[in-house]
């Protein structure tokens, strides 16, 4: 009965989102469910061509109240890609995980999540449309979401401080920029008392994925494919400032078109990349947030060289009607050198335009 109920519940939210304010739609014996979700409509705009990128997303998040002590919880979200005609348009599941929190000796969950490194990475991540695409991809390791991660989280150990621990499994049934060994990895943030600053550090270490190249070579050159950042924020007073410096070995992917002649591409995992983002940003009381921030990503490739392969700087703007309605433009200064174009690597310059509903 219960079941049905939540249901026609959860149906009739989603097609009525629009006159709802609220997100929670149960919450009665210890168990609560709260929808989310957005459509956004984007255009983006570059030198050589443009595009609409327009989607909708649908989540919710969950939990049950098992005793005194153990709470179950799970967190789901989709996307709904409306960028191409009906019957062709693509759809993908961003989060799926559930786990039990044992109140002060933290938690535990498993699934497709966010990977450890987003920790730090989340941080400059903040910009109008762009940012957080130094090194962050998704289903790469444990830098963006991906699939198959156990995580463990404290945040009860000392005020302030926030525990992070992950263990991936082997993903290897893929494409090879989406592939990976087994691998850990670890962060430590920490939130200084009535300041609005945190600093954090996360490191991850796996094993390379045994993915091949059209002649059959192992295409990553190491055995280990590692990563470490560190990070600083500041978010107070209206003010929102990051900067992040990473470092990756044998994990960032690259396809260099054309590369070994005859059209065929060169594919690599980078020997080393030198990652830095810097954003600030600023929310006026009527709802206006301007923006601004750098990105960079030099990568070495062995027998290649060493050349930036990501590099630009970004202007945005928003403005938040209300908490449910927005709209926004960024523009994003591409500083890689053109001549890199020929391998594939995005030169042009970009705008974007959008508009979200959330809720």
């Amino acid at each position: 009965m219960m079941k049905s109920k939540l249901a026609l519940i959860i149906g009739a939210l989603a097609l009525t989102a629009g006159a709802a304010n609220a997100a929670e739609i149960y919450n009665k014996d210890g168990n609560k469910l709260d929808l989310y979700g957005k459509v956004k409509g984007e255009h983006d705009f570059a030198e050589h061509s443009n595009s609409d990128e327009t989607y909708a997303r649908l989540g919710f998040k969950g939990e049950t109240q098992i005793n005194e002590g153990i709470t179950g919880f799970g967190q789901f979200e989709h996307q709904f890609n409306a960028n191409q005609p009906e019957g062709a348009q693509t759809e993908k599941t961003r989060l799926a995980f559930a786990g039990l929190d044992f109140a002060e000796a933290g938690s535990i969950d498993y699934g497709r999540n966010y990977g450890i490194a987003y920790d730090i990475g989340s941080y400059a991540d903040n910009l109008t449309e762009f940012g957080g695409d130094s090194y962050q991809y998704t289903d790469n390791y444990m830098n963006g979401r991906s699939t198959g991660l156990l995580t463990y989280r404290n945040t009860k150990l000392v005020d302030g401080l926030a525990v992070g621990l992950q263990y991936q499994g082997k993903n290897e049934d893929r494409n090879w920029r989406k592939a990976n060994g087994e691998g850990f990895g670890a962060s430590l943030q920490y939130e200084i008392p009535d300041s609005g600053v945190t600093v954090g550090a996360a490191y991850t270490n796996a094993k390379t994925t045994d993915a091949g190249d059209a002649f059959g070579n192992k295409i990553a050159t190491g055995e280990n494919a590692e990563m470490w950042t560190t990070g600083v924020k500041y978010d107070a007073n209206s003010v929102y400032l990051a900067a992040t410096y990473a470092e990756t070995r044998n994990m960032t992917p690259l396809t260099l078109n054309g590369a070994l002649g005859n059209g065929v591409d060169g594919v690599a995992f980078a020997d080393k990349t030198e990652n830095l983002e810097l954003m600030g940003a600023y929310t006026f009381d009527f709802g206006l947030r301007p923006s601004i921030g750098y990105v960079q990503s030099r990568q070495n490739i062995h027998g290649v060289g060493s050349d930036y392969a990501t590099k630009y700087i970004q202007v945005g703007l928003d403005y938040n009607f209300n908490k449910n309605f927005l709209v926004d433009a960024a523009y994003k200064i591409n500083l890689v050198d053109s001549e890199l174009s020929q391998y594939g690597i995005n030169t042009d310059d970009a705008v974007i335009l959008g508009a979200t509903y959330q809720f």
